[in-house]
């Protein structure tokens, strides 16, 4: 199983995190240097105990114990406090690092390409907008500051521990190749597994998200049992997923257990030997242990920590892998000489190796009207996606005023050509945000300017009746607006936006025919002197332009006025009549 959208590679991973070690080198520096002075006050104590044994020994020792019992409680008390401060700062860390991140991820995200996001559909991009960021969140909260606490402690007890003798690290020499092999086995096998793991869950919620979405279709045409057939697949798929990567912690658990028993068998073994023949002390044979047993703690939350990091990690390479996606503009710079729109020799193929527009031709002058009509599925709304610079043409050119559509800056080409379909969404805000989303820069507008193109797409009348007019709640959880009316909102956004050339996708199909005709009539007004194009199945629009295309097979069959292909008795004609009828 594949992912929609591209998953960063090593390379990207690491330069992503040298980048977050780079601009934040102090705060690194700053936990580092607390958790070891943390672990530093700690590990003092054992070598106190080593001495508080031996001096327990010593019939006149007791006042030795006692300055060691107080010793050990500073220490402990020393500690206390470090490691509060020390996590403090960790999570202040990896709260900055993670709404970095987050803010990168929306970018990117937002940047995305449409065609890409369309292709990629629904349910990776919110798995990762979802359930990766959730994943992460916890990893950089928690996963990576109890690591850099593990880390540290564990390179300190090292030391402690060899400060007591040399002798003390063939035991711990001991342990190292059982967690070093068991280690190499797991990390090789669980990226891949976790990869695997996460996109079975795009896919669960493409399913989900495809169904819930059609859901009158899955209803009308009995789909039930083909679709549940469907999402116990995708469901088989994720538990085989996770199967694979239980059945490697299975292994890895306990052979790493086995590494952590090595090294405290063998430094008793070698310790008792070392003090029979009087070369090591009971204090320093008691230290050695205690060093070896505490140095287990450490390691152990660095492997407890290892998976989640795991999970994490790929979590971080698919929010990044959406950098990866190919921009589908190179911007030139180059400023458009005029309004004109022309498509030469235009060919395009959604899957390779299958066109579905071959060699069209067109030129649209500056403020004309051109209806595009024809069968479902001919291409006409490809060509009004390729006019608008969703998609470049797989070859030939589609250019304004000259200068390819796919040379111009996005925001820069969508001020000149805007795309309306059929297709509209409500953002939860008030009319006005709806409104005011039109604007360059996230700009306000008076209340007058809102009011004007409201009343020029045939709305004024209904917003002026809702509870608060254009104070009034919209979109999930606020006021319910019909199709009709957030139609309404979307093409009053157009009006907004004043585009120099207008694609209409069956921009009014959700309206019911009478009132899209008043609202196609008093749009007229609104459109006097712009370029528009008009793909519709009611060839009232037809009538009503300046010329008509008829598309065919991914081909431009028949160009001319609506009275001339009438005249012409071809394919128009007969889509007139049967019309008429």
């Amino acid at each position: 199983m594949h992912d929609a959208l591209p998953i960063a590679g090593s390379r990207v991973f690491r330069s992503y995190l040298r980048r977050i070690g780079r601009d934040h080198r102090r705060d690194l520096v700053v936990i580092v240097v607390l958790h070891g002075a943390a672990a530093g006050a700690g590990l003092v104590v054992p070598w106190l105990i080593g001495d508080l044994v031996e001096a327990a020994t010593d019939k006149g020792g007791y006042g030795t114990i006692d300055r060691i019992a107080i010793f050990v409680a500073v220490c402990l008390l020393a500690q206390t406090v470090l490691t509060r401060w020390a996590r403090l700062r960790s999570a202040v860390f990896g709260e900055t690092v993670l709404a970095r991140l987050r803010e990168d991820f929306v970018d990117e995200a937002l940047g995305l390409p449409i065609g890409v996001v369309e292709s990629a559909g629904t349910g990776d991009l919110l798995t990762r907008t979802s359930r990766d960021v959730d994943t992460l969140g916890w990893s950089v909260r928690f996963a990576v500051p109890e690591t850099v606490v593990a880390l540290v402690t564990a390179a300190c007890t090292i030391v402690a521990a060899l400060l007591v003798g040399g002798w003390v690290a063939v035991p711990l020499v001991l342990g190292v190749p059982v967690i070093w092999v068991a280690s190499r086995w797991y990390l090789a096998r669980a990226r891949a597994g976790y990869i695997r793991e996460h996109a079975s869950y795009s896919r669960i919620n493409t399913t989900l998200a495809e169904t819930v979405e059609g859901a009158r279709t899955v209803e009308a045409l009995g789909l039930g049992a083909q679709r549940s057939e469907r999402i116990d697949a995708d469901i088989a798929e994720s538990y085989a997923a996770e199967s694979y990567t239980r059945n490697l912690r299975s292994v890895f658990y306990p052979a790493v257990e086995i590494g952590y028993l090595v090294p405290v068998v063998a430094t008793l073994l070698v310790g008792g030997w070392l003090m029979a023949q009087g070369s090591i002390t009971l204090a320093q044979m008691t230290a050695a242990v205690l060093y070896v047993r505490f140095l287990i703690d450490p390691v152990d939350r660095i492997i407890s920590w290892m998976d989640t990091l795991q999970v994490g990690a790929t979590s971080l390479a698919r929010l990044l892998g959406v950098a990866e996606v190919p921009d589908d503009r190179v911007p030139t710079g180059r400023t458009p000489a005029g309004e004109e729109i022309e498509l030469d020799d235009v060919r395009f193929s959604y899957i390779e190796g299958r066109e579905v527009l071959h060699g069209v031709d067109l030129e649209l002058a500056a403020g004309e009207r051109l209806a595009v009509v024809g069968p479902s599925g001919a291409g006409k709304s490809t060509i009004g996606r390729l006019i608008a610079g969703i998609q470049g043409p797989t070859s030939g050119a589609v250019t304004v005023g000259g200068v390819g559509v796919t040379e111009l800056e996005l925001d820069d080409l969508r001020r000149r050509v805007a795309l309306l379909t059929q297709e509209h969404h409500v953002f939860v805000g008030t009319v006005r945000d709806n409104l005011q989303l039109a604007l360059e820069d996230g700009g306000t507008a008076a209340d007058d300017r809102l009011w004007a193109a409201l009343d020029a797409v045939g709305a004024r009348d209904w917003v002026a009746q809702l509870p608060h007019g254009l104070d009034t709640m919209v979109g999930s959880g606020g006021h319910r607006l019909t199709d009709a009316q957030a139609q309404h909102l979307a093409l009053a956004r157009v009006v907004l936006t004043d585009p120099h050339t207008l694609v209409l996708d069956e921009a009014t199909s959700l309206i019911d025919p009478r009132a899209a005709r008043a609202l196609e009539r008093s749009l007229s007004a609104v459109l006097e002197g712009r370029t528009v194009v008009a793909i519709a199945h009611r060839l009232y629009t037809a009538h009503d332009a300046d010329r008509v295309a008829v598309v065919e097979d991914g081909a431009i069959t028949e160009l001319g006025s609506h009275d001339e292909l009438v005249a012409r008795g071809g394919s128009y004609a007969a889509l007139w009549k049967s019309w008429q009828s």
